[in-house]
């Protein structure tokens, strides 16, 4: 099967929340069980391009990401996963990306255009993997950043040949990003046809949980974390439902997961 990873963090190149940890070895595990992976993630400043050897892909790069009714060029970055047999794509914008932290300046103040710079990241998500030309049977989302990416499949990309028959699974984690967006995320947050009402589920007694979203919308969800299965379980309702596997198990479990989705078709 063809395996789309879009991901928050990854280790080594970010070290921020349990994801980093719980995601690096799975791409490799998945692409050992002779699938056909992809993996992306947000090129943040606090990435060493030199040290990780990042280098632009051209072919991919020169495309703009509308945001807000604003145009901001994506640049497509790879590296190659050190001691594995895979790359990793960056999507970067030198105004969203460049600076030195994640989410919020050294005093733990937001950056105030993070709900733009969410919104670039899983848009350009989309266009990228369109611009591979390469239909995703699945889509496994890593981490509240990308929480808007099942959405955007379901109301966005729904009728695009290429996303038309992927299942988005959502693996959620510690939610660092919620608490950092401000009152314009659902204005922003509603590209193309998007409404009020779609983005609903992102929202919480009126507060946004990106998570809460997120699992609304997908096919299939994970607890990332142990100290967060019932709350995802609960949200999932009757979805798909994989709970928290320790270490050494959790690598079998996420790709047996994978299947039930193509033999339900």
């Amino acid at each position: 099967m063809r395996v789309l990873f879009v991901t928050q963090e990854m280790d080594p190149y970010t070290l921020v929340t349990e994801i980093s940890e719980v995601f690096k070895k799975m791409p490799q595990y998945v692409s050992d069980k002779s699938h056909e992976i992809r993996v992306l993630m947000p090129k943040y400043g606090t990435i060493n391009e030199r040290r990780h050897r990042l280098h632009e892909v051209v072919r991919l790069s020169g495309m703009n990401i509308i945001v807000n009714d604003e145009d901001y060029p994506l640049i497509i970055k790879v590296a190659s996963i050190p001691g594995a047999r895979l790359q990793v794509y960056f999507l970067d914008n030198d105004e969203f990306f460049k600076r030195k932290n994640l989410f919020a300046n050294d005093d733990n103040t937001a950056f105030e255009d993070n709900a733009e710079r969410m919104v670039f990241f899983c848009k350009g998500a989309m266009e990228t993997v369109k611009k591979f030309g390469w239909p995703p049977e699945i889509v496994h989302c890593h981490g509240a950043f990308t929480a808007l990416i099942p959405m955007y499949i379901k109301k966005v990309y729904h009728n695009d040949p290429i996303f038309k028959h992927s299942k988005v699974i959502y693996s959620s984690y510690t939610d660092v990003v919620s608490s950092t967006l401000n009152n314009e995320f659902g204005k922003i947050a509603a590209i193309n046809d998007v409404t009020t009402a779609d983005l609903e589920p992102y929202f919480n007694d009126g507060k946004i949980d990106l998570n809460k979203g997120a699992i609304q919308y997908a096919d299939g969800v994970i607890a990332g974390k142990a100290e967060l299965e019932e709350t995802v379980k609960h949200d999932a309702g009757n979805k798909p439902f994989l709970g928290f596997v320790k270490e050494g198990d959790h690598l079998p479990a996420v790709e047996g997961f994978y299947h039930q989705f193509l033999e339900a078709e």
